[in-house]
């Protein structure tokens, strides 16, 4: 199903939605993180706020939908973002990383991988990863699942 297919669905059932949405993957294993999303577990994500401003790109809010894309650019589900916020990377809670629904989701393992992500997302930018460097924490709620099953 593509995002528009799955939108216009969602919207069959939410129709004060609108039209605004972003259709998205994440960047590492799109389709465990998809899947851990549809199913609940997943309702929070992190991403590098230095690429956010290297790219001009402006950050989430509250508000917005999003719709999940697996690897093959599949959507997967809607989600509704119900909070952001900025913090530096060594100060991401444990309360975070367990809501981002991976590994063990102990603040740890969130770290670890975490770090080797970021570390390599920018060093292809040209930037270094620092301890203090700012994570943008996206909260939000799975509010439509495509049942693939």
């Amino acid at each position: 199903m593509t995002h528009q297919e799955l939108w216009a669905a969602y919207k069959t059932v939410n129709p004060e939605a609108g039209e605004d949405y972003e259709p998205w993957a994440y960047g590492a294993d799109p389709d465990t993180l998809a899947e851990l999303t549809r199913t609940g577990i997943k309702t929070a994500t992190a991403s590098s706020g230095p690429l956010y401003a290297l790219e001009g790109e402006p950050l989430p809010e509250a508000g917005e939908y999003s719709v999940v894309l697996n690897s093959r650019d599949e959507a997967v589900c809607v989600t509704h973002t119900t909070r952001v916020y900025t913090v530096p990377f060594d100060q991401v809670s444990a309360e975070h990383a367990c809501r981002e629904g991976e590994g063990d989701r102990s603040l740890a393992y969130w770290r670890k991988v975490h770090e080797d992500f970021f570390r390599a997302e920018l060093e292809e930018a040209g930037l270094e990863f620092s301890p203090s460097m700012p994570v943008v924490c996206e909260e939000f709620e799975m509010v439509y699942p495509l049942d693939l099953d």
